[in-house]
């Protein structure tokens, strides 16, 4: 258990910063199920290799990520000033995001609820 009080222990916690570049996508219109899927294949590979991966991937989620990807190498280059060939990804998820709820009339007065997700795509890069 941490010592002190709720403030301090926040004000150490918070003053560790995460230097590493990255990119958030907020309220992406897909499911973290299905953007799971592209994140898996690219996680630990390098920028270029990554994006090549996606590039070719029929998933709807991809076109995001490969977007999502551009802005994070252009965070290191611009921000960082580390070099864009020796950059990989080091981390990379989806978190669930709010869910719209709709309904489906259906067959004798009844109504189905359909469910739209939305999640919240992370990537973070490093240098090799």
């Amino acid at each position: 258990m941490a010592k002190g009080h709720r403030s301090q222990i926040k004000r150490e916690r918070n003053a560790v910063k995460d230097t590493r570049p990255s990119a958030k996508l907020s309220y992406a219109r897909v499911s973290v199920q299905k953007a799971c899927f592209v994140l898996d294949a690219i996680r630990g590979k390098s920028v270029d290799e990554a994006l090549a991966i996606v590039m070719y991937n029929p998933r709807y989620a991809s076109t995001l990520i490969e977007k999502l990807i551009k802005s994070a190498a252009a965070n290191a280059e611009n921000n960082n000033g580390m070099d864009p060939s020796r950059l990989y990804i080091e981390e990379c998820y989806a978190n669930k995001g709010p869910t719209m709820k709709r309904i489906k009339p259906r067959a004798q007065g009844r109504a189905y609820r359909i469910e739209k997700r939305m999640s919240h795509i992370t990537i973070i890069l490093n240098e090799r």
